[in-house]
């Protein structure tokens, strides 16, 4: 079943951790994706290598960006995670979300995104 708010979303290739600085207000490194500054501290996204600790996350990003202002967009890809109970952590950018799921439930999330009337590419 394709709806208004099917996507084309592709599995970006990288598997990625995330991480929480409680004291720190920039990574003393450029190694991360994404930075996330709230209150509480500093969150980094960042490429997984070798034996890094800690889970691992895959990505789900739209193949066509829709800009910020589009409404329904994230809804349309989280719901169906949601349904299918599986945990997501997202990194919206200027263009799109960057929707993070468990790396152990990629074939969970990638069904149920299907279901709900989503193309993805590479999965």
């Amino acid at each position: 079943m394709t709806s208004p708010e099917s996507q084309r979303l592709r599995i970006v290739p990288s598997e990625f951790t995330i991480g929480h600085a409680p004291e720190a207000i920039f990574p003393e490194d450029d190694e991360w994706i994404a930075l996330i500054r709230a209150p509480e501290g500093l969150t980094v996204i960042r490429e997984a290598w070798g034996q890094d600790a800690g889970r691992r996350w895959i990505g789900f990003y739209s193949d066509r960006p829709s800009g910020y202002g589009v409404p329904g967009m994230l809804s349309g890809v989280v719901n169906p995670l949601s349904t299918a109970e599986v945990p997501v952590f997202v990194a919206s950018t200027f263009h799109a979300d960057l929707v993070l799921v468990p790396a152990e439930l990629r074939d969970d999330a990638v069904i149920a995104l299907k279901e709900a009337g989503h193309i993805i590419v590479n999965a």
